[in-house]
């Protein structure tokens, strides 16, 4: 994801993204998921946490002491804490995050493995990974049988169950402690019922239109002290190709064995 050609299909990627998360409905299923990540947030503390995604950020309600976004060039970057780098190739240390949420970027980006990779290897052995996805089998998943409806947003993409999605947290050394749906409405109406969004939320049932998934690090390993992140430099990058990834201490170690 470093040539031009990438670049530009990202970039429009998350145009069209915006503009769903503009509108309407994608307001309204905003903030559903914003009321989901709410209780979440209220147990977490930390120095650094990230945002991956197109919507507004989610993540500033929580007691977060440096909280950054994403996008992709630094003509979309929203403010000075945003992160100009491909989504699969964060430009920050090992273990640096105590909170990383990927907000339905997985579906869409060309390479989810690594985007997921990615994620995990930032997040702090005592920190969280919080994943919002679209469920397949809700109402609004079923619709994308429709025709064309798979080339608009927010039905582009492949949209994955949670189970699956844990398979893949576990092929990076997590696990899901959770699974929350939210985005709960009649065929037809915008997810802003508050009888359906408390009823459904209550009893978490899997109708919502997406889920939250919580993770953490399987393994609590014992890793040697971490670097911090220096904040007296800009972490906003020059542009998407020149984003690069901070050599760990580990991975200066690891250069210096002898090699056979």
């Amino acid at each position: 994801m470093s040539n031009s050609r990438d670049l530009h299909g990202l970039a429009q990627l998350v145009r069209d993204g915006r503009r769903y998360w503009s509108s309407p409905v994608g307001r309204a299923l905003w903030r559903a998921e914003r009321a989901c990540l709410g209780p979440v947030c209220e147990r977490l503390f930390g120095r650094h946490s990230l945002e991956l995604g197109m919507a507004p950020v989610l993540s500033d309600i929580c007691p977060i002491r440096h909280a950054l976004s994403w996008s992709p060039t630094r003509e979309m970057a929203a403010h000075e804490s945003t992160l100009v780098c491909p989504p699969d190739g964060l430009p920050l240390p090992d273990d640096s995050l105590s909170l990383v949420v990927i907000h339905h970027l997985l579906e869409v980006v060309p390479d989810p493995h690594h985007m997921l990779q990615e994620a995990a290897r930032v997040t702090a052995d005592d920190g969280r990974l919080i994943i919002f996805g679209w469920y397949p089998l809700s109402a609004c998943g079923l619709s994308r049988a429709w025709p064309g409806r798979r080339e608009l947003m927010p039905w582009r993409g492949r949209w994955r169950t949670p189970g699956r999605l844990g398979d893949w947290l576990a092929f990076v050394d997590f696990e899901i402690d959770r699974v929350d749906y939210c985005g709960f409405h009649l065929p037809g109406s915008l997810p802003r019922n508050a009888m359906l969004e408390t009823l459904g939320r209550r009893h978490n049932l899997p109708l919502g239109d997406s889920y939250m998934i919580h993770a953490r690090r399987r393994t609590q390993l014992v890793q040697p002290q971490r670097p911090g992140l220096n904040l007296a430099s800009p972490l906003v990058g020059p542009s998407l190709g020149s984003a690069t990834r901070i050599r760990t201490p580990r991975e200066a170690l690891r250069e210096k064995e002898p090699l056979g």
